[in-house]
């Protein structure tokens, strides 16, 4: 019989990096701002939002960055009725998620301790979707994790 050696994948290390000195990572949504798309979705422009990232812990290494739209949004009956999508001003890739979506945007060598990106963000609403009492708002904070490689 014949040994069978099992090596163990190298795993990566996920941790979610550190915003807190970021200007405005926090995202209120005044829907009177908002325009039809079509019959059953309105487009909200948010702007220009920058991020202040802490890589401090990862300089050196290998990684990969995500934004990560957190999975629950108060206000909002289902994630198919909410699609966030960003332009990156910066070195991060532009994209789209749903509530519960990790979506990879950078991908190289963290080389300083901190980064600094900023984004374009717009929102697609479906109306149908919202489940929100008189003057309660739709807010939601989506954060970014940073994945080391060994």
């Amino acid at each position: 019989m014949g040994l069978v050696l099992l090596l163990a994948p190298a795993w990566a290390q996920v941790a979610r990096l550190d915003d807190s000195t970021s200007p405005r990572a926090h995202v209120s949504v005044d829907l009177q701002q908002a325009r039809p798309v079509d019959a059953h979705t309105l487009a909200l422009p948010l702007g220009r939002i920058d991020y202040r990232l802490a890589t401090t812990p990862h300089v050196g290494r290998r990684a990969r960055i995500f934004y990560v739209v957190p999975p629950a949004i108060a206000g909002l009956r289902a994630p198919a009725g909410l699609q966030v999508q960003w332009r990156s001003l910066g070195v991060f890739a532009s994209g789209a998620a749903r509530p519960g979506d990790r979506v990879p945007v950078w991908q190289g060598i963290v080389r300083t301790g901190w980064m600094n990106e900023s984004f374009d963000l717009q929102l697609r609403i479906d109306p149908r979707a919202l489940q929100m009492g008189p003057g309660a708002a739709l807010s939601f904070e989506a954060y970014f994790e940073i994945e080391t490689m060994p």
